[in-house]
């Protein structure tokens, strides 16, 4: 063992730092749910309700947007939060102004007509009767008929295990055998309960493959299908249906071609996903984080901080500062606390602007004209222009949206690698996609485009681009091959 003196750089990450970093790559509804849980647990937050009640007047949103941001390998910003001078470590002393110091840190959102609102516009708000309730579940439908069937009690039990199995599309995960097995009952009472199952509503629920679904709904007691070219379609010859090779099937039933396609027509009516009406999800609606706007000619960057709480710090703890030293103590803790979150959200703001405003610049093109002219983008471009780090510019586009004149997008959108183009500029890739999407939905629908061929389509308009990177586009964009997409009535 010995003592030695050594010399190394490593980047200390203190709390503050963290939350800074943490706050930035928050989504909106993530960054709300925080400040709400921290109004709760740090008494010296509070929400402040109505606009022009601090001594200080809360920043512009001009400052606010215009301001520079700290360097990131700093703790915090160089820059003051508020109006009034305050660093980090400091809390007001005893008897010094403690209301005006208070009032000068608080976070009040820069919305141009925030003026004259307040958080009490409850009308705007749904009704207590759209927040309760929920729709039903498959499960709960399910069991509700059974319930009322003839299951029996040991067949009630089965029949719930067997709507555990169900996946989201309706189909029966787990063999008969397996469930008997699992449950100690014959295989011929699972099989029956599977049957009767497949008969309540939605019809053919509990499936095992997609033959089964489709003729457990041709077969229906109270609306069979007939046709018997219908039903041999279904038991044989479902994958020539896939690919569209209606001749096959004419030649293997001794149909006419034109009796196939009218066969097929009733097989199309038909659901292949029975419990797709229980499987949509509750949408989640977008609220952009920023606002790009045009005026006249200009386009305006705008935050948007509705719903986001207005934060300030509490003046009604000033009189246990000077009385109680432990109350002193947990008191300067939290004036930190919430000095911190309150720059750590300013920070936040600002840092998205300049990030927004220099996308604005490099993709004016697109904010103009549409997604067809978007242009190549990288992170570090705008690192460079903003001269922030590319990390941070990857935080800030993650999980923020933008509202253009185009629509919302997420502020990844914008950031494409460039596809050579023989007539000058590169062009974004999810501009090449745009443009296939187009291809594809002026296509005639009894011949439609192989990708070879949109390759050749492409090219005559001056992009250069592999046959192998148009198939994987159109897989991104939920497009079928040529031969899925042919329709021939």
């Amino acid at each position: 063992m010995r003592q030695d003196l050594r010399m190394s750089t490593q980047l200390v990450m203190t709390p503050q730092l963290q939350q800074a970093i943490k706050l930035l790559q928050l989504s909106r509804p993530e960054l709300v749910d925080l400040v709400r849980s921290e109004l709760m647990e740090n008494p010296l937050l509070e929400e402040a309700h109505e606009i022009g009640t601090s001594a200080e007047e809360p920043v512009s949103s001009v400052e606010l947007q215009d301001a520079v941001d700290a360097p990131q390998n700093e703790p915090a910003p160089t820059e003051p939060a508020s109006s009034a001078e305050v660093k980090a470590d400091e809390v007001p002393k005893e008897g010094a102004d403690w209301e005006a110091y208070a009032d000068s840190m608080e976070y009040m959102p820069p919305s141009a007509g925030s003026a004259t609102r307040t958080n009490n516009d409850d009308e705007e708000g749904p009704s207590i009767e759209a927040t309760l309730t929920r729709a039903e579940t498959l499960a709960e439908h399910l069991m509700w008929q059974v319930r009322l069937s003839n299951f029996g009690e040991t067949g009630e039990d089965v029949a719930e295990y067997i709507v555990r199995c169900l996946s989201p599309a309706g189909y029966l995960q787990e063999s008969a055998p397996q469930i008997a097995r699992k449950l100690g009952v014959s295989t011929l009472k699972v099989e029956t309960l599977v049957r009767k199952i497949q008969q309540l509503d939605p019809v053919a629920i509990g499936s095992r493959n997609l033959a089964e679904c489709l003729w457990v709904q041709a077969n229906h007691p109270e609306h069979p299908v007939e046709d018997p070219l219908v039903r041999a379609i279904i038991a044989k010859h479902l994958h020539n249906l896939e690919i569209r090779n209606y001749q096959a099937v004419a030649r293997d039933t001794g149909e006419a071609l034109e009796e196939v396609y009218e066969a097929t027509k009733v097989i199309m009516g038909m659901d292949p996903r029975p419990a797709r009406a229980y499987g949509v999800e509750t949408p989640q609606y977008i609220t952009p984080d920023v606002y790009i706007i045009k005026v006249g000619d200009e386009f305006v960057v705008t935050l948007n901080d509705d719903g986001l709480p207005r934060l300030r710090i509490s003046g009604l703890y000033k009189e246990a500062v000077g009385e109680h030293p432990k109350a002193k103590e947990y008191i300067h803790e939290r004036m930190r606390s919430a000095q911190w979150l309150i720059r750590s959200i300013q920070q936040r703001q600002r840092t998205i602007v300049k990030v927004t405003r220099s996308i604005l610049k490099f993709q004016r093109e697109f904010f103009e004209r549409g997604p067809q002219h978007l242009r190549p983008l990288i992170l570090k471009d705008v690192a460079e222009d903003i001269e922030m780090h590319e990390s941070t510019v990857s935080r800030v586009t993650t999980n923020k949206y933008v509202h253009t004149p185009q629509g919302i997008f997420e502020l990844k959108y914008f950031f494409n690698a460039g596809i050579s183009r023989t007539t000058g500029d590169d062009l974004a890739s999810e501009a090449v996609k745009e443009r296939i999407k187009k291809l594809i939905d002026l296509e005639d629908e009894a011949h439609p485009y192989s990708d070879q061929r949109l390759v050749e389509l492409l090219q005559e308009e001056g992009i250069d681009i592999a046959r192998r990177t148009v198939a994987k586009y159109r897989e991104q964009l939920g497009v079928l091959s040529s031969a899925k997409r042919r329709k021939l009535f």
